[in-house]
């Protein structure tokens, strides 16, 4: 594989209800936004989210419809860019001690290219969208 790209993904096992297999920082997120997370998990959440923001881009500022014309697009680190994969373990332990699972996925190929830049490509995946199984969580009780 020498000189091809690697990428990889970090995600849920299982498609929600429309079919999309949600990232680690939208699976921490959607904990952070019902309210789930300790402090201590919220501070690293909210941090960490800062310092990405400040690393990388986000293929939105780029192409605003990336996600919304192309529902089942899905980000992926270049392999190259492994400093960005480095916060990875946090996240994964806040999704771990909320019994939310999470797999890490490599491709050289990971899909039809929507937005590509030195650290990541945004794609279309090629995967076969039947499922059987979806993922859900309840809702926060007061």
């Amino acid at each position: 594989m020498c000189g091809v790209d690697l990428f990889v993904r970090y995600q849920s096992p299982v498609p929600d209800r429309r079919g999309r297999r949600i990232g680690i920082f939208g699976l921490v997120n959607m904990l952070g936004n019902r309210g789930y997370l300790s402090a201590e998990e919220e501070r690293f959440r909210r941090t960490t989210n800062d310092w990405y923001d400040a690393t990388y881009t986000n293929p939105t500022t780029v192409d605003p419809t990336v996600y919304e014309d192309n529902l089942l697009a899905a980000a992926w680190f270049k392999t190259s860019a492994a400093f960005l994969t480095e916060p990875i373990p946090g996240y994964l332990a806040i999704l771990a001690a909320h019994n939310l699972p999470c797999e890490r996925y490599e491709s050289a190929a990971p899909g039809r290219v929507l937005y590509e830049d030195e650290h990541q490509v945004v794609v279309v995946p090629h995967e076969d969208l039947a499922f059987t199984s979806m993922m859900w969580l309840r809702p926060k009780l007061p």
